[in-house]
């Protein structure tokens, strides 16, 4: 089984790196000569995704004309939120109104994605379909994080995720079905709604990335990615 279709999120106002999110959004600073939603795109078609969905709102023109200017050897889609922004949830609920397949994957673009993932993410897949699940995050034990100011988010015990402890960060990857989404109408809400009840039920499930984690969390830790 294969997923065909990815969804990147790069709506939001990115406040975490004012003043360099005033003028550009955040998924187009750079890293290393590239965009964040660069090396986000070149993981994506690494992992034999054929469509990519982009919802834009903060500085949305920016986002639309990078995507027309370049070619990426990929069908990519730009989505509008509409008037209002809609968090990661009602973002993502809004994308996925607009795509044929039941199971995509979603990514943040401010995590450094690279070829090193690609293993790791077509593993997930496996294990999302071998199991027949509904969600299935990409976490890493907050140890491996850059970011020493990170705190977790999570706790994993054999993919099932709780949180009894937060000792994992959630990477900015997973895998959704279109179901866990069947009682939310379009709006402004957090993806984190969603997993909250999954947990209640013990149906949020994880897999544990071994990587060394580099995610462009605040100004300052930003310029500390430029010098690495």
């Amino acid at each position: 089984m294969k997923i065909n279709t990815a969804l990147i999120l790069c709506a939001g106002f990115g406040k975490r790196l004012n003043p360099i999110t005033l003028k550009t959004p955040k998924p187009l600073l750079k890293i290393k000569d590239l965009t964040l939603l660069e090396h986000c795109i070149n993981l994506i078609k690494q992992v034999g995704v054929k469509k990519i969905f982009i919802n834009s709102f903060y500085l949305k023109e920016q986002i639309n004309k990078f995507i027309e200017e370049n070619n990426f050897e990929i069908e990519i889609k730009v989505i509008e939120d509409g008037n209002t922004i809609l968090n990661t949830g009602g973002g993502v609920l809004n994308l996925i109104s607009k795509i044929n397949e039941d199971n995509f994957l979603v990514f943040n673009p401010d995590t450094i994605w690279n070829e090193n993932y690609v293993i790791e993410i077509e593993n997930m897949i496996e294990l999302y379909f071998k199991k027949d699940l509904k969600n299935l995050l990409l976490l890493v034990d907050k140890k491996l994080s850059f970011d020493k100011n990170l705190k977790g988010d999570f706790n994993l015990n054999n993919n099932l995720i709780t949180q009894d402890h937060k000792n994992y960060i959630y990477t900015g990857c997973q895998i959704l079905n279109k179901s866990i989404f069947k009682d939310k109408l379009i709006s402004n809400f957090s993806i984190s709604e969603i997993w909250l009840n999954l947990i209640k039920n013990n149906q949020l499930y994880g897999f544990e990335s071994k990587l060394k984690f580099y995610h462009a969390t605040d100004l300052e830790t930003f310029n500390k990615l430029q010098d690495l």
